[in-house]
């Protein structure tokens, strides 16, 4: 099985989630014909070349995909697709359609379905009935819970398995008893977030900073965060609270407890945090390994426009259009010489 995952501040990456999923195969890239080897080679950075055919490279991981499951079946997961990079997505979408007498299956999870997977075959799937659903907000509380709290958390979530298990994290006794989560117009979302968020509060202000600071770094890597928090005088022994409380944990990979965390920890920085955050990380980031990256980080960092940056942007863009993909400047970069 193969898992890739959609990665908000990723979707400025073009091909970063198709390099997701493909680099454990790339062994297997000497099988495919010329033509596609080198496109995916090119697309990938394995290799110099011209800019390669997008259908060739939808081709060759297709190949490559195909000869991975040449001696038992290939199950491919692309989860929380709506935050793919659109080089990844158009790409993927185009294997899918054409998995034939392969054995290989690619399921995307969605929230909501892009216009990229039209026509695909399509599971919505729904909430908890109400019996399992009471069985899994059980398991939440260790103590009782008056049975008609029980009925409107149940209504309200609609049967939907993350809102159960973290809508009640960090409320007191006396608001679920006075009636949790009186009728209101936020979105489950939202109200999620809330709850992550009062976790997230109740952290110490040091290990906070450090939440943050793994939010707004798209890699997931544990060196480069720590690089940058040493930058920020963020201690070693900030991790620990984090970990204890499950938002996060730091291993081979940052890993957050899920995407929401994330959003909700970066948002809640101020601006001025934030930029310092995204300075220190690009600071960190190696130019040479990493440009593209280097590249995002500065432009989130400074206020405006900016010479130096407009111009790392730039190449940025050239590097994504040499590699057959099309790149996507930040949303909060306005442009240069404006």
């Amino acid at each position: 099985m193969r898992l890739s995952l959609g990665v908000h501040s990723e979707m400025e990456l073009a091909l970063a989630a198709l390099h997701q999923l493909c680099a454990p195969m790339l062994d297997r890239l000497e099988r495919l014909p010329g033509p596609q080897r080198e496109a995916l080679g090119t697309a990938f950075g394995i290799s110099a070349g011209p800019t390669p055919d997008r259908f060739l490279i939808g081709l060759a991981v297709l190949g490559l995909l195909s000869d991975a499951a040449g001696k038992r079946p290939l199950v491919c997961l692309v989860d929380d697709q709506q935050w793919l990079d659109g080089a990844s997505a158009q790409v993927l979408a185009f294997v899918a359609r054409r998995l034939e007498a392969e054995s290989v299956g690619l399921a995307f999870a969605a929230r909501p379905v892009g216009e990229e997977l039209a026509g695909l075959p399509e599971l919505v799937v729904e909430g908890l009935r109400d019996g399992d659903a009471r069985v899994l907000l059980d398991s939440v509380f260790t103590g009782p819970l008056d049975a008609r709290v029980r009925d409107q958390i149940i209504a309200e979530t609609r049967g939907n398995p993350l809102a159960l298990l973290e809508l009640p994290r960090g409320l007191r006794p006396a608001e679920l008893a006075g009636g949790f989560g009186l009728p209101g117009t936020a979105p489950l979302s939202g109200r999620i977030e809330e709850s992550f968020q009062r976790q997230l509060d109740a952290l110490p202000a040091e290990t906070r900073r450090l939440v943050q600071l793994a939010a707004a770094d798209p890699v997931g890597h544990p060196v480069l965060v720590w690089r940058a928090a040493e930058r920020l005088g963020i201690g070693a022994g900030a991790a620990t609270p984090a970990a204890e409380a499950g938002l996060l944990e730091f291993g081979a990979q940052v890993r957050f407890r899920h995407p929401l965390v994330r959003s909700m920890a970066y948002r809640s920085v101020s601006l001025r945090d934030r930029q310092e955050m995204h300075r220190a990380l690009a600071e960190v980031t190696d130019p040479q390994l990493d440009p593209d990256r280097r590249a995002w980080h500065w432009a989130q960092a400074v206020s405006g426009p900016d010479e130096d940056v407009a111009a790392e942007l730039e190449h940025s863009a050239g590097r994504a259009q040499a590699r057959g993909a099309w790149p996507r400047l930040p949303r909060s970069w306005s442009g240069r010489r404006c």
